[in-house]
């Protein structure tokens, strides 16, 4: 991940709410599972760390990330963003980039028919 990815993720991960928290019984299986999904379904998550788990949350981070193939963007004091691209989501872009390109080329064709029709 290039700088200029990390930056661009992070100021987009300012907005977000941390939708998971570890605890006392620090990392479970069932959480890193539930991360997983959550990862695939928005590509971009924030997970607290609370104040009673006795792990240090870059250790968490780390082993966060090594579990569920994503890639560490920041680890502020208690909070840990996670990124990990998701290559459907990426290929429905482009499919609809392409289709709504389409539909803007053939909108002016029919507008260009229109007005040589008024002229006639």
């Amino acid at each position: 991940m290039t700088s200029k990815e990390r930056a661009a993720l992070k100021s987009e991960a300012i907005k977000l709410d941390s939708i998971f928290q570890i605890g006392k019984a620090s990392l479970t299986p069932a959480q890193v599972e539930a991360i997983r999904d959550a990862l695939r379904a928005r590509e971009l998550i924030k997970v607290s760390v609370l104040k009673n788990c006795e792990d240090d949350p870059k250790e968490l981070a780390i082993l966060l990330s090594e579990r569920t193939g994503s890639e560490v963007v920041q680890v502020i004091g208690k909070k840990i963003v996670l990124y990990k691209k998701n290559l459907k989501k990426e290929e429905k872009k482009r499919r609809e980039e392409k289709q709504n390109k389409a539909g803007k080329r053939g909108m002016k064709k029919d507008i260009k028919t229109k007005r040589s029709g008024k002229r006639a």
